[in-house]
């Protein structure tokens, strides 16, 4: 009721008020239970029975099923549980709605509902509003300027389909009967499911392109979760039902995104991230990868603008760096990719390696972007950027490319980290479009390597087997594991990089890993600044290690028989644990047998005097902390050599620029140049160096403990 026609008591008052007065009422109290309220307007919604058309679905149910089970579904749990439950408990499809705007149920029925007619095109219905003009029911054909056969936007303007037009259109029976329209629509879904058809305008236009799947079935299509119910299964039910296929091949059913702390986004709890706003701030690619890489599609996203600002300063800032840094000394040489390509075996292991990791990335991200995995793609490309190419190859290249005459060996330098530049942009332009565009563009633009004018006009990158040497690969692994437990070991008990120290003890695990390690020794000692690698056999009981289970892992794997499996990890002795170590996981003397895996378990080693132990996985190492005399002289000297790079810096010395050093003789110092002074001078470019007692224009520096200096710089 309008608030003026409002009663001043409600039907059911009225009701029990003559019960009452009619002595029929035996008892009459309120009664507070849930109903249905109309979500807009928050009153109450009446329910009534209406006379609705049907199509039958139940018919085609199970071939709905099988059909599902031959689509692509992300994620699978999806498909087979919530959408293939739907599909079993499927009803007939209501198709009838009582609405104003939209496509009108085009059927005809005479008053009695003896007899009725549906109508399949609008030529049919040209031809039967004809046979009404004769029959005398219609004065004038109201699609008489309808030509049939007439694609143009023309002529299909010369008519309206929507219901107050059609609603006028009354037509004649077999038997002379006038039938007027049923006044319902079709569910709006129905036209949903109809889109792969209607818009190529089939059946009456482009019949080949669906009849010989030329654009149907969809490659792949991308909705809300709540679209089960939706769009997914009308465009399935209406595939099945006319054509016996699928609608669509591979589907991804998208997560919701929620703000940070999981809550659903609303205006009214001010939770709302204003999606245009964030654009403008952070920019699209940004954007972009961090909701791809944040969370898998399928997946509810805790949206965090931090976490786009994280995105923008780890990935995007690290490849903005790498390139600024490639294209700084390539611009000082001249490189424009114009020297005949350096065969791979005469390039530097560390080019074979990064080219082994960028063509095994192709592999990865191909495989990945086919399987409808962009999170697993663009989590490699990162890792690939941050960890391998910016903190590894270009880390471990810096003097070869601001060292040095134009050589074989830096051409070589140039010509990897252009590739990997030029591979990543076009890995990751299909997430980040605008970035990896002007990244594609810029090298392009010097190299001429390229005949597009766009990174998404080039060909994806194609692995190269031959180029993917997986040993290799494995042992620059085992370098890079070894180092960072021990740089980790340095960081923990404040033990700076630039102090050397005596040794590292590694166990070995097998005969195998002791060649792979052997081959990158250097390159670990140079890294952690240790002077030895000292290995530990099984036998040497230098090393105690523990074992538990990890219960997190290992309880949702065994359930119940957990305390069981649990108790016989315990129980290893250190063979077991090498074991295990050693191939990756191990069989349980229990009943059945199981297999444990490696990241099953946590192994720790017992704490010796005088060493730092780490483990991860697989690896262990111990690390020596014992200073001698000259190790603490070698830790000044590298000191002093960062002091005095800072000062070069300050005083915008360019890279090539030599100096004359003057330190001033403080007790310990002059020990130090004498044994050092050759390293000294060729790390900072100084052409000699003087030790005076007063040195003039100085800036003072801490270069030990308990050290303090003073230096000075000039030009020459």
């Amino acid at each position: 009721y309008d608030d003026l026609d409002r009663p001043d008591k409600s039907a059911d008052v009225l009701i029990a008020i003559q019960l009452k007065t009619e002595n029929k009422a035996f008892k009459v109290e309120k009664y507070e239970h849930s109903y249905p309220h109309c979500w807009r307007t928050h009153k109450p919604v009446l329910y009534y029975p209406l006379d609705s058309w049907f199509i039958k679905a139940t018919k085609v149910k199970a071939r709905m099923t099988e059909l599902n089970n031959t689509i692509n579904w992300k994620p699978e749990s999806t498909g087979t549980g919530r959408f293939g439950n739907w599909l079993e408990n499927a009803n007939d499809w209501n198709l009838s709605r009582s609405r104003y705007w939209g496509i009108p149920i085009p059927i005809w029925i005479t008053s009695e509902g003896d007899e009725q007619i549906c109508i399949g095109s609008v030529e049919e219905l040209k031809i039967e509003c004809d046979k009404a003009v004769e029959a005398g029911l219609m004065d004038v054909n109201p699609l008489a300027d309808y030509v049939p056969g007439d694609m143009s936007e023309s002529n299909y303007g010369t008519f309206d389909l929507h219901k107050n037009y059609v609603d006028a259109i009354t037509l004649v029976s077999p038997s002379g009967k006038s039938m007027k329209r049923d006044p319902d629509l079709c569910d709006v879904w129905f036209d949903s499911g109809s889109m792969p058809y209607a818009q190529w305008h089939y059946p009456f236009e482009n019949k080949d392109l669906i009849e010989e799947n030329k654009a149907f079935p969809a490659d792949f299509i991308a909705e809300g979760v709540d679209q089960t119910r939706g769009w997914f299964y009308t465009l399935h039910a209406i595939a099945t039902m006319c054509f016996d296929s699928v609608a669509y091949k591979n589907v991804v059913s998208n997560g919701l995104v929620l703000d940070k702390t999981g809550q659903k986004m609303s205006k009214s709890k001010g939770n709302a991230v204003d999606p245009f706003d964030t654009l403008s701030k952070f920019g699209p690619d940004a954007t972009r990868w961090y909701m791809m890489s944040n969370s898998q599609p399928w997946d509810n996203l805790k949206f965090d603008l931090e976490g786009i600002k994280e995105v923008q300063r780890k990935f995007f800032g690290t490849i903005f760096n790498t390139y600024q840094f490639f294209a700084l000394y390539a611009n000082l040489d001249g490189f424009n990719y114009s020297q005949k390509e350096i065969a791979l075996s005469q390039r530097p292991e560390i080019d074979r390696w990064i080219l082994s990791k960028l063509n095994s990335l192709i592999k990865s991200v191909d495989q990945d972007y086919n399987d409808y995995e962009p999170t697993k793609a663009s989590r490699a490309i990162q890792d690939f950027v941050s960890e391998q190419l910016s903190n590894w190859y270009v880390r471990l290249c810096r003097r070869r490319f601001w060292k040095g005459e134009y050589s074989q060996d830096k051409i070589s330098a140039y010509q990897t980290l252009y590739r990997c530049l030029e591979v990543v942009a076009q890995l990751s332009a299909p997430i980040a479009p605008f970035f990896m565009d002007k990244l594609f563009k810029d090298l392009d633009l010097v190299s001429g390597r390229q005949n597009v004018e766009s990174v998404h006009l080039s060909d994806f990158p194609v692995s190269n087997s031959s180029q993917i040497d997986v040993d290799l690969e494995e042992r620059m692994e085992i370098a890079q594991k070894h180092s960072s437990l021990v740089l980790g070991l340095r960081k923990k008990n404040k033990l700076k990089v630039r102090q050397p120290l005596q040794k590292i003890m590694v166990p070995v695990l097998s005969e195998k890993f002791e060649r792979q390690i052997e081959a990158v020794k250097d390159l670990i000692l140079s890294e952690v600044n240790v002077k030895q690698l000292e290995y530990l056999k099984e036998d040497s009981g230098v090393l105690v290690k523990k074992v538990k289970a990890n219960f997190k892992l290992l309880g949702r794997k065994y359930g119940k028989q957990m305390k069981i499996v649990a108790a016989a990890i315990a129980q290893f002795q250190q063979t077991d644990i090498a074991a295990i170590e050693r191939d990756g996981k191990y069989s349980l003397n229990i009943e059945g047998n199981p297999e444990i895996l490696l990241e099953e378990v946590e192994i720790s080693t017992e704490d010796i005097p005088g060493l730092l132990v780490a483990n991860e996985g697989r690896y262990t190492v111990a690390l020596d902390t014992t200073l001698t005399k000259e190790l603490k002289q070698e830790g000044i000297a590298r000191e002093l050599v960062n002091r005095i790079q800072n000062l070069r810096k300050e005083k915008e010395l360019e890279l090539t620029d030599m100096i004359n050093l003057r330190i001033k003789n403080v007790e310990g110092i002059e020990s130090v140049i004498n044994n050092f002074k050759e390293y000294i001078c060729a790390e900072v470019l100084a052409k000699d160096v003087e030790i005076s007692e007063i040195v003039i224009d100085s800036l003072e520096v801490e270069v030990g403990e308990n050290l303090i200096t003073q230096i000075a710089i000039q030009k020459i």
